[in-house]
């Protein structure tokens, strides 16, 4: 994937600097025609076969970057029907081991259902580029903004969706913080001392350097989903990791690589390996509670790992509205650009997710 570095865009040609501002990317001469208004005057557009092009673009590279997306509970939102989209999930009904007396009717058990909405936002990003900068950059500017335009908006996607996640998940009941080393439990993401007397007491054990995840640990929350009935994904259970976590995985007895699974074509965007019934996607998505947030302990970053079962979460699917890239050539911009010196390239999405069965989802610190 070409690598677009924007100072490129302030480079002197001939002594002239020629900025394409904060967001420069560009545009490239060969992708407009004229063609008839209607009205007597003329519009400069892309061709069929250019939009075709840059949307396959976008979807190629999209693609290679979502990682909480592919899992989620596709929904779809017809065009006309509002921004918000209902789930409708039975509650589950206990097994009854009474015996029936003989012609006596038992009491029957009201049904009972759990409503979960959410609402669509829209999201997007673009670039303004100048005509001279069209005129004289060297690279194809057009193809290198679509491909890092598609990386940025399916990023921006995944984290949408993972803040979600995050911000569904309920402290206490689906958060699993990692022991330190010696065995000592840990209760939080902070440590919270008191002081007396002269005499400081850790009231509640935070997270810190010495807090890893280790396989008896991802064990204990695969028998977590297991006693809550969180259903597998073909036969698995998905795990979401940050690379720096991944790492004090892979070199465990009992880790196997992906490229040594008996069927390897078949994995996930991402996929790095198993481990005790769990396939690790690798994403620098997953959550980072960095040193200096006020959440953590000062100089310690905390990785969160996702663990979870099928349609744990949903993600809506907004009609007409799905992740778009759009090229806008020098002229038409109308009067906004009189003298046809701009050109835009960007993206366009709407969607929304939420935790449709918190007990499926453990999120691992």
């Amino acid at each position: 994937m070409l690598k677009l570095n924007t100072q490129l865009f302030a480079h002197t040609y001939g002594g002239n600097s020629y900025s394409a501002g904060a967001t420069g990317v560009g545009n490239t001469n060969t992708t407009n025609q004229q063609v008839s208004d209607g009205n007597g005057g003329y519009d400069n557009v892309l061709t069929h076969g250019m939009k075709t092009y840059y949307d396959n673009e976008l979807l190629e590279n999209a693609r290679s970057q979502q990682f909480f997306a592919q899992f989620g509970k596709k929904t779809p939102l017809p065009k006309g029907r509002g921004k918000t989209v209902e789930w409708r999930k039975w509650d589950t009904i206990p097994a009854e081991t009474a015996t029936l007396q003989e012609g006596v009717t038992p009491d029957g058990r009201k049904l009972g259902q759990t409503n979960i909405t959410a609402s669509v936002s829209q999201y997007g990003d673009y670039a303004e580029i100048s005509d001279v900068l069209e005129l004289t950059y060297v690279d194809d500017v057009i193809l290198g903004a679509t491909e890092e335009f598609a990386a940025a908006g399916a990023e921006t996607m995944d984290i949408v969706i993972r803040d979600a996640i995050d911000s569904d998940v309920s402290t206490g009941i689906n958060v699993v913080y990692a022991p330190k080393e010696n065995g000592t439990a840990v209760t939080a993401r902070k440590t919270v001392s008191t002081t007396s007397e002269g005499v400081t007491t850790v009231t509640t054990q935070g997270i810190d350097s010495d807090c890893k995840i280790t396989p008896t640990l991802i064990n204990h929350i695969v028998t977590m989903l297991k006693k809550n009935k969180a259903p597998k994904i073909n036969g698995d259970y998905i795990a979401i990791i940050h690379p720096s976590v991944a790492m004090d995985l892979r070199e465990s007895q009992g880790w196997l690589n992906a490229h040594q699974y008996a069927q390897p074509e078949e994995i996930y965007n991402g996929e790095i390996g198993k481990l005790h019934g769990v396939r690790f996607i690798e994403s620098t998505n997953a959550k980072v509670w960095d040193g200096s947030d006020a959440s953590t302990n000062s100089g310690v970053a905390v990785y969160a790992t996702y663990i979870f079962g099928k349609d744990a979460w949903g993600v809506v699917d907004p009609e007409g509205a799905g992740m778009e890239m759009i090229v806008k050539g020098k002229g038409s911009g109308g009067t906004a650009d009189p003298l046809d010196q701009r050109s835009t390239v960007g993206y366009k999405f709407a969607t929304a997710a939420k935790v449709l069965y918190p007990e499926r989802i453990v999120r691992l610190e």
